[in-house]
């Protein structure tokens, strides 16, 4: 009877045990969850700056780009893709496709954005205009916002990542359905770099 006894009380701290553990795990979890969706968030914030931006910068260059209406057309279109992208992934950020989705929109808005500076060039008075100049400090500044963000969003994500897949957190990421989060980042390094601003 007594052997009985201590076997069920072992037991039963066994499974105090596994429960506390498995109510941290969960905690610990969640946290991190949150960190990484409040990290998307900032992105999120200097995103629709940049996209606020944009429609300013297109209507400034028009006026001096008449010719170049292909290419302002291609920055409009890529800009709203990009935004398109990221209201689908800041209602989601948890979806790896969701952030796939952005990161694709975003390179091939960086790319439109590329092309306009680099035909801006060939127009001095566009150059000079203080409009445009105003424009592309705020542009330069958003984008180092945006870096910023992004790095913050992807440590997070990273402790995430690392958290759901070591062990003994794994059983119970497994068992909850905390799938893996999908870093913020280009797998081109030309499209790691900024979009080159400068009216100088």
């Amino acid at each position: 009877m007594e052997i009985l006894t201590g076997f069920f009380l072992v037991l039963l701290l066994v499974a105090a045990v596994v429960v506390v553990f498995a109510i941290g795990a969960y905690n610990g979890l969640v946290a991190l969850r949150n960190r990484f969706k409040n990290a998307f968030a900032q992105i999120e914030v200097q995103l629709k700056r940049r996209y606020d931006l944009i429609p300013n910068l297109v209507e400034t260059a028009k006026a001096y780009m008449q010719h170049e209406r292909g290419t302002l057309e291609a920055v409009i279109n890529a800009r709203n893709m990009a935004a398109t992208a990221s209201s689908k992934a800041a209602a989601h950020p948890e979806d790896a496709g969701a952030i796939k989705g952005l990161v694709g929109a975003e390179s091939a808005l960086s790319g439109a954005l590329g092309r306009l500076f680099a035909l801006a060039e060939a127009y001095p008075d566009l150059k000079a205009n203080q409009n445009m100049m105003q424009l592309s400090e705020e542009l330069t500044s958003t984008e180092n916002k945006i870096a910023f963000a992004r790095q913050a969003y992807n440590d997070a994500v990273m402790a995430y990542n690392t958290k759901r897949e070591t062990f003994p957190t794994v059983l119970i990421a497994g068992m909850l359905n905390f799938l893996p989060a999908e870093l913020f980042a280009t797998s081109e390094p030309s499209e790691r770099e900024p979009v080159k601003v400068s009216f100088s």
